[in-house]
């Protein structure tokens, strides 16, 4: 090919190269948007031979799926040539890429080499948003409001969930000084309101959004009021008000989904089924709504309908491991354990595959097979590497749970020794340690992880309610979990060794204090029983009974509030 022929042909393949990178599709109500693509041709200034041949080679890499060579090209040639046409093609091959810095450097040249541009406009924003600049993204979008064009301040509202409380404020003040001067805008309006919804200002969003009912059909505003009264617990109102407008717009995939969901979160099973049922029938090729259906048969028991939608998806090679699971689970309930076994070892690496591994080894072992239990677990361990900890907890676990305590301890020695700094495999067998009243090995264990992690506050718990509850060092106890609550104080099961320790050194009242909180919060038979114990030394009996009578009727097996209740009334019923 000749020079002259070369320059031509970079000049046709320019005008007409769109075609390379697929651009993403704007849906404003997913916050998965990024840039619509322009109705326009893109219009190129007039460049070198230099970077006529640099454009070229980008475009034939791309031909040949090297579009890290294209990018490169394209992002030098956006920067000498400041070009709008250069530097929005390089932005949607870095943004196909996920070239985050590229994609803003080139967006960035885009959109201050096109001014009336609002597509370039538009996308500055949203890169900016998702680089954390806020007041920049806002600027940017302010300009495609003023314009008339389509903005995504919602997407710069969701963009903010992960930062930090004053941001969201300033961003906030943003959205409230547009709002002065467009009080009528639908995305202003939802952006803010997501914003409070981030700030847990439910109430307050709710307010906003019925005091400014979208227009235009705007069905976004409508599910994420729906989403805030089920928050409110007025779940009641959400639904005709999701009903209503699914009617109204009984095509929308969103709007039937979220009125799915709303009625599992109800618990209203039976309703939520059929709308699954219904989207399945609208939208066959949608696997995930199909394997939503499975799980809502699975929780009404309808172990037939559950198999059969389970067995379509390993069909047709959608959620595979997922169904498999959910096949052992049927087949355990119908007391198939080696069905159940079977499907279990269908299951492969990823989310599933613990879980998996762990009812085979449930099955197993409650069944006599521990050594065929531990024969597989220790395959699966040489087979998957990177699951061996895991795995040897299961094996450890599912042992003491079985009553084979020996065993379990065998494990974790072994485990252990192959992974002396796992901090996992040492709380375990500290935990392990305690039931087998060897107190010197877990108080041993659990300093060893406390040494290391200083601010592990769950082994600072364990270690301070063992003191407390096992022995007479009650001060060194409380110490310990006072760490614990410095670290996590919502958690309440450090809630409940501090209530539990100050009843030991005989601080009734705050000991009552902590409980009920801890009890509130986790409505646990052991809390129950560390509660009604203080609240009877606390010369409230009546209550106490009550306490432990509501939790025996939900946990009658249990030993512990067994044993409570029969060392202080004489009776193991109170």
């Amino acid at each position: 090919m000749n020079r002259s022929s070369a320059l031509l042909l970079a000049l046709v393949l320019l005008s007409g190269c769109q075609a390379m990178a697929p651009k993403p599709v704007d849906d404003p109500s997913t916050a998965e948007d990024v840039t619509s693509a322009p109705e326009k041709p893109t219009v190129y200034g007039s460049f070198s031979e230099e970077t006529l041949y640099s454009l070229l080679s980008a475009e034939l890499a791309g031909q040949r799926n090297r579009l890290d060579i294209a990018l490169d090209n394209y992002v030098t040639q956006a920067i000498n040539t400041q070009d709008p046409g250069v530097a929005e093609r390089a932005f949607r091959i870095a943004e196909y890429l996920g070239a985050d810095q590229a994609a803003l450097d080139t967006v960035m040249i885009w959109a201050r080499n096109a001014p009336d541009d609002l597509d370039a406009q538009r996308a500055a924003a949203i890169q900016l948003a998702r680089e954390g600049r806020y007041d920049d993204s806002m600027a940017y979008m302010e300009k495609v409001l003023q314009a008339k064009g389509d903005t995504h301040f919602d997407f710069l509202a969701l963009s903010a969930l992960e930062t930090d409380p004053d941001t969201r404020a300033a961003l906030q003040k943003s959205f409230d000084r547009l709002l002065v001067r467009h009080p009528d805008n639908d995305q202003l309006i939802f952006g803010k309101a997501l914003l409070m919804q981030q700030d847990d200002d439910a109430a307050g969003a709710l307010k906003l959004l019925e005091n400014n009912p979208p227009h235009d059909g705007e069905i976004a505003p409508i599910m994420l009021r729906a989403r805030l009264l089920q928050s409110l617990n007025r779940g009641d109102e959400a639904l005709p008000l999701l009903q209503k407008t699914l009617r109204e717009n009984p095509d929308d995939k969103r709007l039937g989904l979220t009125y799915a969901r709303t009625l599992v979160e109800q618990n209203r099973i039976e309703q939520a089924k059929t709308q699954f049922a219904s989207l399945v029938q609208q939208y066959p090729e949608d696997d995930e709504l199909r394997f939503s259906l499975a799980l809502v048969c699975l929780e009404l028991k309808s172990w037939d309908e559950a198999e059969g939608y389970l067995q379509e998806l390993i069909d047709r090679d959608s959620h595979v491991d997922a169904a498999h699971l959910n096949l052992g689970r049927i087949a355990e309930e119908r007391n198939d354990p080696q069905g159940a076994l079977i499907e279990y070892a269908l299951v492969g690496p990823g989310n599933d595959y613990l879980p998996a591994q762990l009812r085979q080894a449930d099955i197993l072992i409650s069944h006599g097979r521990g050594a065929e239990a531990s024969q597989k677990l220790a395959a699966s361990r040489d087979a998957q590497p990177d699951y061996a900890i895991q795995l040897y907890l299961i094996e450890a676990e599912t042992l003491s749970a079985n009553n084979q305590t020996d065993r379990a301890w065998s494990v974790l020695q072994q485990a252990v020794k192959q992974y002396p700094d796992d901090s996992n495999l040492l709380y375990s067998r500290a935990m392990l340690a305690e039931k087998r009243n060897d107190l010197a090995h877990m108080e041993a264990d659990l300093r060893t992880i406390i040494q290391r992690e200083p601010d592990n506050a769950m082994a600072l718990n364990a270690l301070g309610y063992t003191l407390s509850d096992r022995t007479t060092r009650f001060e060194e106890a409380k110490a310990l979990i006072q760490q614990a609550y410095d670290l996590n104080p919502e958690d309440p099961a450090v809630l409940d060794s501090l209530g539990w320790v100050n009843f030991r050194l005989g601080n009734l009242p705050e000991a009552e204090r902590l409980l009920r909180q801890a009890l509130v919060r986790f409505p646990d038979q052991e809390v129950a029983a560390h509660l009604g114990e203080v609240l009877w030394a606390s010369g409230k009996q009546r209550e106490a009974k009550k306490i432990w009578g509501q939790f025996l009727k939900e946990n009658p097996d249990s030993p512990l509030l067994r044993k409570t209740v029969l060392r202080l009334t004489g009776s193991e019923t109170p």
